[in-house]
Parts: C-alpha cells; structure tokens; sequence
C-alpha cells in the first residue's frame, strides 16, 4: 500500500509490550504512520493498540513523546518476561522490551544474599528479578508514576520483603542510604553518565557495577580509559542496540578494585 521509495524506509521492526505495539518512525514517514499501525493490528491479534513514540527518552522522568495511532483504550498493559511480569502505563513510564536478554543476562550473576542497588528502576524489570533469586534489593525511582507501578509489580511478583523502595531523585536519595553494596545495576537515562560517580562510593570493593550509556562506537575506548581511571576494572563491554543514527546503548560490565 505504500510507495516503493517510502516502504524502504519502514523500520524492520518494532516493539510489543504486553498488547501495545510501539513503533519509531522518522518524521518524514509520520504521515503514513496509520497505514503502518493498520498493517501491524491486522497481523497481530495481540495487540490492542499501536502507538509511536521517540527512540531515546530524555528528562528525569524518562518520558517519551508518545501517540497513539490505533486504538482508544486504555495505554496500560501487562506485560511478561521471562516467568515475570509488569504492569505499566506506556504512556507516562519508560520500559522497553528490546532489553529483555540484557536484563536476563544480568540477573542471572545475581546470587543469593547479595545487596543489589538499582537506581533508575522504573517499573521493576531490573530490581525484581535479582530479588526472586536471594538478593536484598534498593531501588529507586524519580517518576512518581513509575514508582506506583514499581511497587505494585513487586507485590505482583510476590518479592515484597527483599525489595526497598524509594521514590525521588538519586543524587538525593543516595545520601540517605547507609548500606554498602554488592552489586549495582545502573540503568542511566540518556544524560545520567554522572550518575556512576555518585554511586561508585556506595560498592565494596570487588563488587560488580553493570552501567547502561548512550554513546558512539567511536566514544568507547575513551569512556573505558574514564572508568578504569577511577579504580574500576572493565571485563566486559556489550552494545545493547542502536537508538539514533550512530548512537547505541552500551552495557559496561566493571569490578570495583581492592585497594
């Protein structure tokens, strides 16, 4: 249905988060954007709703600019990963499905008894898994109505006792918080790359930091220089998808060194 020159410039794919299907398109294709939606709805019974929305979020809230093409109910899902499950708001909280193997890949060193910190936790993907598997896990989340949601997902998960949370701004809520931790698990919002140093003192040493940037390839090998600098080793690097033209989101696998 779409003209030979505007069909190659569809992305190949897009994401589906419980029964919403979200797409990214470039401006130029907006106006074809419910002919796209249409062709999705009618190839998946799934899903009840088509939406598009930016491919970074930016702000503290971590809030895309999100429209819905197709559909006129609610933009709150359900969504499951890996024997767990979310509830959330699309429309107003940050997730996205396309990290499901990362998180997995994470929560699987997680080991019983550890202390896990999980700043920018949104809904819960990163925070309640390493719970379900022994750990004691903080975490925290700005957006108010992520918070809400993030709490009804550890209830919802029944990890009520090993999960701590506390709603409001990291670089605030960090000095408050005694605890020296194992582990932690740093999803950063496009922007938050300070955020490593406020929580670098919070580690022991020998434990682990997963920490998420968006950067260029090119930027990398400087980036690593930055981190081992201040007394952390990196074992692993790993890019976790492209967001923008050039730009993608790496996971940065570190140990704190022993003095």
């Amino acid at each position: 249905m779409l003209p030979e020159e505007v069909a190659k410039r569809i992305p190949d794919g897009f994401q589906v988060i419980g029964d919403i299907a979200v797409i990214s398109l470039p401006p130029e294709l907006h106006e074809f954007r419910h002919l796209v939606a249409g062709a999705i709805i009618s190839r998946h019974r799934n899903v009840r709703i088509v939406a598009a929305r930016e491919q970074i979020p930016r702000g503290d809230l971590r809030v895309a600019n999100l429209e819905v093409i197709l559909g006129v109910d609610s933009t709150t899902t359900l969504y499951r990963e890996y024997g767990f499950c979310y509830r959330l708001d699309v429309e107003v909280t940050f997730f996205s499905a396309r990290l499901a193997s990362e998180r997995r890949r994470v929560w699987m060193q997680v080991r019983s008894g550890e202390e896990v910190l999980v700043p920018f936790a949104g809904v819960g993907p990163f925070a309640i898994p390493p719970a379900s598997r022994g750990a004691l896990v903080t975490a925290i989340e700005k957006n108010p109505l992520a918070c809400g949601f993030l709490r009804e997902n550890v209830s919802l998960n029944r990890v009520v006792a090993r999960v701590f949370v506390h709603e409001g701004d990291v670089e605030e809520v960090l000095p408050e918080i005694s605890a020296e931790f194992d582990r932690a698990i740093v999803p950063a919002p496009y922007g938050h790359d300070q955020a490593l140093f406020s929580i670098l003192p919070m580690v022991k040493e020998g434990g682990a930091i997963h920490f998420y940037t968006f950067k260029k390839a090119s930027q990398v090998p400087a980036i690593q220089n930055e981190y081992e600098g201040v007394g952390l080793e990196v074992y692993a690097i790993r890019r976790c998808g492209y967001v923008g033209p050039g730009v993608a989101r790496y996971a940065f696998d570190m140990v704190k060194r022993r003095r």
